[in-house]
């Protein structure tokens, strides 16, 4: 489950995606390859894949079945990994992965990601730090030791202003803000602490462009774009290793409605919903 499932259901990407209805929920999935059509297919009949389903036609992983394309955007499970743990991986794995290279070269930068604890958030830690990214992660205390295991050089409380935790830090201003679950308001705060020149990201598409481009920053409201050769890369690196994926829980279709309402997830993690 990804808040993406959450924002379709409230109607909030009415305007984004054309839906059919009755329309089945569920975006990312991961499963054996029951039957293929006529033609050349790539994978086979017993094959484990995973993959985003967000297309016309295509959604509908909470689902015992899923038909899609020939060309949808699907990858193979690597042997190292579970079906459950590649369940969690299309969305927030390969957003994490995009946006990584959108701060490359990142050696050196000192990088705030605010919603570090959540699946695209600790993603993006990783491979930060790992890429010798100095990573100021803001999240909740709860979470602080499960971030700084991701790799973060400082953990910033987001109950207790952090704009002013990553000023104390940084007092020139961070080279790049990645904000993944900040209202309009709040984001423009957190956008204080970006340096002249530097760069703030929203994943919730509020930044504000042209204000921020007087202040010489550069936003930008980011929207993954799904490849099955970043699917690859995600799976490897899991599957080497080099990303942990977050704390997973199983739930049964009978839980999904309860959980897509407004704080009704409150997992701190990944919720997989899996057929009986």
């Amino acid at each position: 489950m990804n808040p993406l499932d959450q924002a379709i259901a409230s109607g909030a990407f009415s305007e984004r995606l054309q839906a059919t209805f009755p329309l089945i929920l569920g975006v990312d999935v991961a499963g054996v390859v029951e039957a293929v059509g006529d033609g050349p297919a790539p994978f086979s009949i017993g094959d484990r894949v995973f993959g985003q389903l967000l297309t016309p036609g295509s959604l509908g992983a909470y689902a015992d079945y899923v038909a899609v394309a020939a060309d949808a955007t699907v990858a193979s499970v690597p042997d190292a990994i579970s079906s459950e743990v590649a369940a969690t991986l299309p969305t927030p794995g390969v957003t994490a992965l995009q946006l990584a290279r959108s701060l490359e070269p990142s050696a050196a930068k000192t990088v705030a990601v605010v919603g570090a604890a959540g699946a695209v958030g600790g993603f993006l830690t990783q491979l930060l730090a790992a890429a010798g990214a100095r990573v100021l992660a803001v999240s909740l205390p709860p979470q602080a030791d499960r971030v700084r295991g991701y790799g973060a050089h400082a953990v910033i409380d987001a109950t207790a202003t952090p704009t002013d935790h990553i000023r104390e830090l940084v007092p020139s201003g961070v080279d790049a803000l990645v904000d993944l679950v900040s209202d309009p308001a709040h984001f423009a705060l957190l956008a204080d602490s970006v340096r002249p020149g530097g760069t703030a990201i929203s994943t919730t598409y509020v930044a504000d462009i042209d204000g921020l481009a007087k202040k010489n920053i550069q936003a930008v409201n980011f929207a993954v774009q799904m490849t099955a050769a970043d699917l690859e890369t995600v799976a490897a690196l899991t599957a080497s290793g080099q990303l942990i994926p977050p704390p997973i829980r199983t739930v049964r279709f009978e839980d999904v409605p309860d959980l897509l309402n407004v704080g009704g997830n409150s997992f701190d993690g990944k919720t997989v919903v899996r057929p009986e």
